[in-house]
């Protein structure tokens, strides 16, 4: 893949050129094995006059023998171009406006059929081309300020093959005096975004990211004037007066947080520490509530490094938790059965999400318990163990008697899956079948049930766990369907081997107790099953 930049900054790619580190960071990211950077400001490209001599007298060729001849070639020739330049009069800076006008003869004339609001037919099968426009602004936002550029490159490449990063108060990549951490935050943002966008496309959180302010307006605004010498800012600069007015709004916060913890009767303290501002607090969770402390701090139960704004988005529902978490925008240190019980704990700091998932009316309010699954599948390796008959008939009525139970809780597919194979099991019993064969098929049935499922969009826990992390939000997580994926293979697996060991046990003198003998195993799995979540992300938490 033949990957293009047309550096359109003046200041050029050696340069202090402030779009050139975010497009750096990109390319980067995309990990691109091919790419060539045109620095536009040092080629020597005439202006286009419009004489359309590269249409009727040298058709493709312009007059002008200069630069341009060459990157024509390289332009026709590359699979995606990027456009990297700084916003100059709310479009791109004139050497990389005469580039654009420059590419006349990639051009035919005559008018392009079909076309509403008309243009002219390419001269070049041009249809594998991607872009990618890359633009830095000194506006506290994007939003108003890049209307006219993104109409040009729109209308001359088509809107379905552009991408954009647009990035305002580009004065933060060059300011002394701007927190590194910001600038640094976004980096990796951007450098995900071309991990992203090589391997398919920018996701929608990535480029929502993207495209939000690094700072407050007034933070941005104010330390811009006082860049000119225009003094609005009661002698703070950028960072001081982005921690006076971001640490007034993290101590209310903060506050905020601990005014809604609801109390589960341990004793924790939580410390944040907010990376934009450089702040710290601890939040004292007791029996009765909480309270913060900005100072005489203990020692904590579980830390929280985070910049404010992240944590801020995470509280009011705008970003995912857990997936910030493992996409490594802020860590966890100490105990992490904390984060695990976030929502929880929390709860009040972020609005309640909408029922995403595809449940019936009225069915939302009702949670699912894997009691509701396990039962009949108990009832039959208990009871036919110990009286074929009495147990096969327990086993038909412990099926008919689980859609009694949704009506308390929301059934699950694998419970309906479950009525026909218990019901299947015991009256392959009462007809006489051999318990040493029907007993170990049925562990192989629920074996596979459990295996199948992971190929499936939710494995089999995840239908029900979620019920302890927050909600079923958690099914969007790809954290929490991977962890689900491993718990439910374990399962499944276990029952695979059960199989086998309940075939030579029920041919010895303890038949009578294999019901009994075979709950061990799955009692032990299911101590495993609820420690290993919290152990799993935090060790990947403890990864960066």
């Amino acid at each position: 893949m033949k990957v293009l930049v047309l550096n359109g900054s003046p200041k050029g790619n050696a340069g202090n050129s402030n779009t050139m580190r975010i497009t750096r960071a990109f390319l980067e990211g995309a990990g691109f094995d091919n790419i060539e950077i045109i620095d536009v400001s040092k080629q020597k490209i005439n202006p286009c006059t419009g004489c359309y001599a590269c249409w009727n007298k040298t058709p493709g060729k312009c007059i002008f023998r200069d630069g341009m001849d060459e990157i024509l070639e390289k332009r026709i020739a590359a699979d995606v171009i990027v456009w990297s330049f700084p916003l100059y009069v709310f479009n791109v800076p004139g050497g990389l406006k005469n580039l654009i006008d420059r590419q006349l003869p990639m051009k035919m004339p005559g008018m392009a059929k079909g076309r509403e609001h008309g243009g002219h037919p390419s001269r070049y099968d041009l249809a594998h081309q991607r872009h990618v426009i890359i633009s830095t602004c000194g506006f506290w936002t994007t939003e108003g300020n890049y209307g006219s550029t993104t109409a040009m490159f729109d209308r001359y490449h088509g809107t379905e093959k552009n991408t954009y990063i647009l990035c305002s108060q580009g004065g933060l990549f060059s300011s002394e005096k701007a927190p590194k951490s910001i600038v640094e935050e976004y980096l990796k943002v951007v450098k995900r975004a071309g991990e992203e966008y090589a391997g398919g496309g920018i996701n929608a959180l990535t480029a929502k990211e993207l495209a939000e302010p690094m700072i407050p307006k007034e933070s941005y605004e104010s330390a811009a004037d006082a860049s000119w010498g225009i003094e609005k800012t009661d002698g703070y600069d950028i960072k001081e007066i982005g921690a006076k007015i971001s640490e007034a709004e993290c101590t209310k916060f903060t506050a905020q947080m601990a005014a809604v913890y609801v109390p589960d009767g341990k004793e924790r303290v939580l410390e944040m520490h907010y990376t934009d501002i450089e702040k710290t607090y601890q939040i004292l969770l007791t029996a009765k509530g909480a309270t913060v402390i900005t100072e005489g701090f203990k020692k904590y139960t579980t830390k929280i490094v985070t910049p404010y704004s992240l944590w801020r988005a995470i509280s009011d529902g705008k970003i995912d938790g857990q997936d910030a978490l493992f996409q490594k925008k802020y860590s966890v240190l100490g105990d992490f059965n904390l984060i695990m019980k976030f929502d929880e704990l929390f709860g009040g700091t972020k609005p309640k999400k909408e029922i995403s998932t595809s449940v019936a009316p009225g069915e939302s309010q009702r949670k699912t318990d894997m009691r509701v699954l396990l039962l009949p599948w108990i009832v039959i390796w208990i009871a036919i163990s110990i009286n074929p008959i009495v147990g096969g008939v327990l086993g038909i009525a412990s099926a008919v008697g689980v859609s009694l139970l949704w009506l308390k809780y929301r059934p699950v597919v694998y419970e309906h899956l479950s009525i026909p194979l218990v019901a299947g099991v015991s009256l392959a019993v009462i007809l006489g079948v051999d318990i040493r064969i029907v007993i170990p098929a049925s562990y192989l049935c629920f074996g596979l049930m459990w295996l199948i499922s992971t190929f499936t969009k939710i494995p089999l826990t995840a239908h029900y766990s979620y019920n302890d992390y927050g909600g079923n939000e958690l099914l969007k997580s790809p954290i929490f369907m991977k962890i689900n994926r491993i718990l439910t293979v374990c399962w499944g697996c276990l029952y695979l081997v059960m199989t086998v060991a309940m075939y030579f046990l029920m041919g010895t003198a303890l038949l009578p107790f294999t019901g009994i003998l075979s709950s061990a195993p799955p009692a032990i799995l299911g101590i495993f099953t609820a420690w290993f979540p919290g152990w799993y992300m935090a060790r990947q938490a403890k990864n960066f």
